[in-house]
């Protein structure tokens, strides 16, 4: 991934305040979500450089090192700690460094001019770690899927499993950017956004859904076809059955995530329909039968 400049993206200038990135953050947010761009993957990309963006500028302590690092800020302070160690090292040895030592901030850091010593070590640091998210539908979580990824102009082959969660973080090691000085290289973290477009709601492996009942078939029972996750199967009403009774329909639920053919539960919620418009004569039934009860 290459270095950018997060300003630029929220659209604000470096002495932005927090408020003014706020609301630039929330606009862009809104106009890019993928809720409201669908298959637009320009959209998506720059989703994702919003949401870095304000990660580091609306936090008062990344903006700081971001201002005065860069793109490198997430090292900063390990950086100065190694500076630090450094020129008190060569103090104890009378040999000082003179401000023309470091033209270039990073220059010792990231393997530029050496300094006379022999005794010179440079600092080994991990590689950025990178963020991502990858928005999913969740029918495209029902099953194991594969897609490929691009991250630093290199494909990454990811396999994901059935049953990942919303908001779940998968580290994919050293695919983040490259070591400094032979450090290795540091991670991609990419979370899960998952949006749900069915009518079944997910809580963990159980499903849940409700299902309208006529008032005759709940009253003198019968049989019906009810909607699961992956199809439609018949179900007994016992009579009587009241309003908001609850079953459940065991291995009908969500897959359970990195265990294959194991399956959370479908619970089924009844919601009685009264019915409307009655004609002349169903009245009279409906009288004749409060007299008998």
């Amino acid at each position: 991934m290459k270095f950018v400049d997060y300003y630029k993206i929220l659209g604000v200038k470096k002495n932005a305040t927090e408020k003014e990135i706020k609301a630039a953050y929330r606009k862009l947010a809104r106009k890019f979500h993928p809720d409201l761009n669908p298959d637009n993957k320009k959209a998506e990309l720059k989703f994702k450089e919003i949401n870095e963006a304000n990660e580091v500028l609306s936090d008062p302590v990344n903006r700081k090192k971001y201002d005065k690092y860069g793109e490198n800020w997430q090292h900063g302070e390990e950086y100065e700690k190694a500076q630090q160690q450094r020129q008190s090292h060569y103090q104890s040895t009378q040999q000082g460094f003179s401000g023309n030592d470091y033209s270039d901030f990073f220059e010792y850091m990231f393997g530029g001019r050496r300094a006379s010593s022999q005794q010179e070590h440079h600092p080994i640091f991990k590689g950025q770690d990178y963020h991502s998210e990858l928005h999913l539908d969740l029918k495209d979580v029902y099953t194991t899927q594969r897609q490929v990824l691009s991250v630093n102009n290199k494909n990454i082959r990811l396999t994901i499993p059935a049953g990942v969660e919303n908001g779940q973080v998968i580290r994919i090691k050293g695919k983040g950017g490259a070591g400094f000085n032979g450090g290795p290289n540091g991670d991609l973290f990419i979370k899960f956004v998952i949006n749900n477009r069915t009518d079944f709601k997910r809580d963990g492996n159980n499903l849940y859904a409700n299902v309208d009942l006529d008032l005759y078939t709940s009253l003198l029972g019968g049989e019906i076809m009810v909607d699961t996750f992956d199809g439609k199967v018949k179900l007994k009403i016992v009579p009587e059955t009241q309003n908001g009774t609850k079953v459940k329909l065991k291995g009908k639920g969500f897959p359970i995530y990195k265990k294959e053919g194991e399956f959370g539960d479908l619970i089924i919620t009844y919601n009685i329909k009264i019915p409307t418009n009655l004609s002349k004569k169903e009245k009279e039934l409906f009288k004749e039968l409060q007299k008998i009860r």
